[in-house]
């Protein structure tokens, strides 16, 4: 028997109450650098990490359009905890997509839904240059089980991850782009620490480096190559997960400074406030960015069931520009809405401070570097002929 979806107003009410405990925490999480429990505990209680699995696993079957939404409602409140959720979701969507018929996946599944168990990501490795799509380590596989050491330079929230999602090359002799993915349950590997997540912002993603060592049953790598987990689920997970977060971002940045604006029009009755012009301007880059995440959104559901087009280079290049577009727009909102406030969005502990803000939004350019994504859609362009229709 196949379950009733949730009604978007259901989720949207799920993600409010998580997103108050959030917004309550954020300028903490934010100054002590540390990781958003709260916000786990109440996304939990919400039930909310196991939606994106399928209704006869045990969870609700939610989209990338529902979970977009709810990462930019809680990107409003804390941008650490909208990032986790959202990584954790992008995890699930190498599941939900990739895992076919494998029975331990699929019992997998029923667990995250059923314990709300979060999923952390190990794809980055020392001496690959944040390649993702390239290994050195490689799992090895014995008597049926598998053994894996990775010196992963970013763990995303490795030591509060109840299972992590990881990459390496298919064997010792594969080629460093011949990779797989594996899901390793905690208690099956071991965290050496290597690096401190001290950053500039995303301080609650509590991001450290570490040396993993696993050994697991061998049933637990995903069958299929990761070459097309990222093609055909990650990559459009990543890019439009990510911006619903950025986007969240930069909506609370304009709200506080309308806020301002407001503010300071209810003060001189009658006169227009020096902001209220590039609030207006403001608002547009907004919803250019907004655009561009629905249109990245009706790109993939378009391609979603056809592996040859979630591969091309045309959808490639198409999801890499999502991410180039929003990345680099909410910086620009965020230092207008900060001129808009003044001193007020300067200093911290105002109403209209942006700071957090800012900060965590300089991530955007660097979550996989956008100089990394230009040279590979560069390459790309060299031999696909850019899609300049108005209608896709």
């Amino acid at each position: 028997m196949t379950l009733p979806l949730p009604p978007a107003s259901d989720l949207a009410a799920r993600m409010g109450r998580v997103a108050s405990i959030a917004a309550a925490h954020a300028d903490s999480v934010d100054r002590d650098g540390r990781f958003p429990l709260h916000t786990l505990e109440a996304l939990k209680a919400e039930r909310l990490l196991g939606i994106q699995i399928a209704a006869d696993l045990g969870g609700e079957g939610a989209g990338f359009a529902a979970i977009a939404e709810l990462c930019s409602q809680l990107g409003q409140a804390c941008a650490s905890s909208a990032m986790i959720f959202a990584m954790h979701h992008i995890k699930c969507s190498s599941l939900v997509e990739h895992a076919g018929d494998n029975e331990w996946q699929r019992g997998f599944m029923r667990r995250v839904a059923a314990e709300q168990l979060l999923l952390g990501s190990a794809t980055t490795e020392g001496g690959i240059g944040g390649n993702l799509r390239n290994s050195i380590c490689a799992i090895e596989v014995a008597d049926g089980i598998c053994r894996l050491e990775k010196d992963a330079t970013v763990i995303s929230y490795g030591t509060e991850a109840d299972a992590i999602l990881i990459t390496s090359r298919a064997h010792k002799d594969a080629a460093p782009s011949d990779q797989v993915m594996t899901v390793f349950l905690k208690g099956q590997y071991s965290l050496e620490k290597t690096a401190d997540w001290d950053t500039l912002g995303m301080r609650g993603t509590r991001s450290d480096g570490f040396i993993f060592k696993g050994e697991a049953p061998a049933e637990q790598i995903l069958p299929k190559p990761f070459a097309e987990i990222a093609a055909q689920s990650m990559l459009a997970a990543s890019h439009i997960l990510w911006s619903g977060v950025w986007y969240g971002i930069a909506v609370d940045a304009v709200a506080r400074a309308q806020s301002f604006v407001r503010a300071a029009a209810r003060k001189s009755p009658g006169v227009v406030p020096p902001g209220a012009l590039r609030l207006a301007e403001v608002a547009n880059l907004l919803q250019m960015v907004r655009s561009n995440v629905v249109a990245a959104l009706k790109a993939y559901e378009d391609a979603r069931h056809d592996g040859d087009r979630l591969s091309s280079f045309g959808f490639s290049v198409a999801m890499n520009n999502v991410k180039l577009a929003s990345s680099e727009t909410i910086i620009d909102i965020i230092n207008q809405a900060m001129l808009i406030s003044g001193i007020q969005a300067y200093r911290n502990g105002t109403p209209y401070s942006l700071g957090r803000h800012l900060r965590d939004a300089h991530s955007a350019r660097l979550m996989i570097s956008n100089d990394r994504i230009l040279g590979n859609t560069s390459n790309m362009l060299l031999v696909h002929k850019l899609d300049t229709r108005l209608l896709g």
